[in-house]
């Protein structure tokens, strides 16, 4: 009897299984989604920015295992605006003032949803063509805004990739960098191989060094000061290289930054890639939140000289109305990435990619799947246009520069460093909390 009991359970347990992908059912409950993301965003002000839950707060409030029948996702919802929304920190308020803003738009949220909704592999061209080619075009797009140099488009013999984030790009890079080196003086010689970057450069590029195999003590963080408002100096990065090479160590990548984590610094890109190639040093620049504002004429000055790198990258999920996650990388030479990170067994080979009149981007990254980004970022240069999407970042530049305004105008305060873009960075006087 014990058997048979178990075997009915069992069988009603499928019969209450439905069609995970019925299109009524998903019409119905996408529908409360909408509704519910659309509350939020109309009510995010009345939280606190930062949650105010205790660790481990949630195993307090959720079950301990995973129901064995179905929940209604009326009942999921309310768990997740009693239980899940109490322990979000809103990066999406406008009273979020910490680290770089996550921006996001309804655009953004969109393409997003059309991205899952497909659920495509995109690894090579086969896999889903729309999905590479999509992002060939919107990256030739982008960095024609930026009016990058041809040799960093496809429509030049370069291109450009959509990663995660700049960690990736920042590792997929140097690994190529690295290669091409050892190709060249054998992998023995890898223990000798230098990192250069400033005390400001973002801790991305030392944990990309660490993963490919960087010797700990060959990662140079130049120091910078406020003489030189922390950017890396010239001068400080040749007499760095000088001694590195009277060492018998041997230079091969520098990450220059456009607008760093902490003062928003600009790297003079022009004298330091002359420097580099004199010693035939890969130069990525790492514009990830700063590069963005560069679509307006008046902030493009900031990338003088990366004609002269190998690679650039941003992040458009940092100021370009994109959710997360999405880093545009471009590379001058994508077969220094290729010949890094191609793997070609027998269960991907096809024709289309051994035309070689495709790319296949799991050649390009870190991992052989990858999601469709470019639906997102697709409609975002469509839903608001080019003009549209200058007008934004002037109006955050403007509204930056205003407060600067205001808070040098009070003795309280000071500013730290002149502001580059929308980032002001000030403290209190000393002197004057000492006396109060």
């Amino acid at each position: 009897m014990g058997s048979l009991q178990k075997d009915h359970e069992l069988e009603n347990e499928m019969v209450s299984v439905t069609n995970p992908l019925d299109s009524e059912e998903l019409r119905r409950q996408g529908h409360m989604i909408i509704d519910f993301i659309a509350d939020y965003y109309k009510n995010v002000e009345k939280y606190p920015v930062r949650s105010q839950v205790e660790p481990g707060y949630l195993s307090k409030r959720l079950p301990e295992s995973a129901p064995n029948n179905p929940e209604p996702i009326e009942k999921i919802l309310q768990d997740v605006q009693e239980h899940i929304v109490p322990g979000i920190t809103h990066w999406q308020s406008p009273n979020y003032f910490a680290y770089f803003p996550s921006s996001g738009s309804i655009a953004g949220i969109l393409g997003e949803m059309l991205s899952t909704c497909f659920n495509v592999v995109g690894f090579n061209w086969m896999s889903s063509p729309a999905a590479t080619e999509l992002e060939s075009i919107v990256m030739d797009w982008l960095g024609e805004m930026l009016t990058l140099p041809k040799p960093f488009l496809f429509s030049g013999n370069g291109g450009g990739v959509l990663q995660g984030t700049t960690c990736e790009a920042i590792l997929c890079t140097l690994v190529a960098a690295r290669d091409q080196v050892l190709r060249n003086i054998g992998r023995e010689n890898i223990t000798k191989l230098v990192v250069y970057g400033s005390d400001q450069t973002h801790s991305a590029i030392q944990k990309a060094a660490q993963i490919a195999g960087i010797n700990p003590n060959n990662f140079r963080a130049i120091r910078t000061t406020k003489s030189s408002l922390f950017g890396l100096t010239p001068d400080s990065l040749l007499s760095t290289i000088k001694s590195d090479v009277e060492a018998g160590l041997i230079p091969f990548f520098l990450c220059a930054t456009i607008g760093t984590t902490s003062t928003t610094a600009v790297d003079p890109l022009g004298p330091l890639c002359k420097i580099a190639k004199k010693h035939s040093i890969w130069v990525h620049v790492d514009a990830a939140y700063a590069g963005s504002a560069c679509i307006c004429p008046e902030f493009r000055h900031f990338l003088d000289g990366v004609e002269d790198a190998d690679s650039f990258s941003l992040n458009a999920h940092k100021w370009f109305f994109t959710t997360l996650d999405c880093c545009c990388l471009w590379v001058k030479d994508p077969s220094a990435l290729i010949k890094s990170l191609s793997t070609y067994p027998e269960y991907l080979r096809n024709k289309a990619s051994e035309s070689k009149l495709v790319v296949d981007y799991k050649d390009w990254q870190i991992t052989l799947s990858r999601r469709f980004r470019s639906m997102k970022l697709w409609l975002v240069l469509r839903s608001y246009g080019v003009t549209n999407l200058r007008m934004f970042l002037r109006s955050h530049v403007k509204m930056a520069k205003t407060f600067e305004e205001l808070v040098a105008s009070d003795k309280r305060f000071e500013i730290v460093v002149p502001r580059n873009f929308a980032l002001v960075c000030f403290r209190a006087v000393p002197s004057v909390i000492k006396l109060r």
